[in-house]
C-alpha cells in the first residue's frame, strides 16, 4: 500500500495539468474522456492501486469534483481490497 493519503482538489488538477502540458489554472471544472482516462492512469501509478471502476462511474466523472469524490472512494477500495488479500 502506498503511504500517500487520499487526493484533494489540487493533487487532481495537478495531475490532469500534465495532460496536455497546461498550468493548473488552465484547467476547467468540466472534464472531457481522454482527461478522465488519463487521471485515472495518473492515479494508479501515483497511488500504486488498480482501480475498478464501473462503467457508471466513469460516466458520472464529467468534473473536476465528480472525479475527486470517484477517485478517492476507489483509492480506498482498492486499499482495502489488497490489504485483505493480504498484498
Amino acid at each position: 500500500m502506498s503511504g500517500l493519503s487520499l487526493p484533494d482538489r489540487a493533487d487532481v488538477v495537478a495531475m490532469l495539468a500534465t495532460y496536455g502540458d497546461r498550468s493548473p489554472s488552465a484547467v476547467t471544472e468540466e472534464l472531457g474522456s481522454l482527461e478522465i482516462t488519463w487521471l485515472v492512469a495518473q492515479v494508479e501509478q501515483r497511488y500504486h492501486v488498480m482501480l475498478d471502476l464501473s462503467d457508471d462511474v466513469f460516466a458520472g466523472m464529467t468534473t473536476v469534483a465528480a472525479a475527486l469524490d470517484a477517485l478517492r472512494t476507489g483509492i480506498a477500495e482498492a486499499r482495502s481490497t489488497t490489504e485483505v488479500a493480504g498484498g
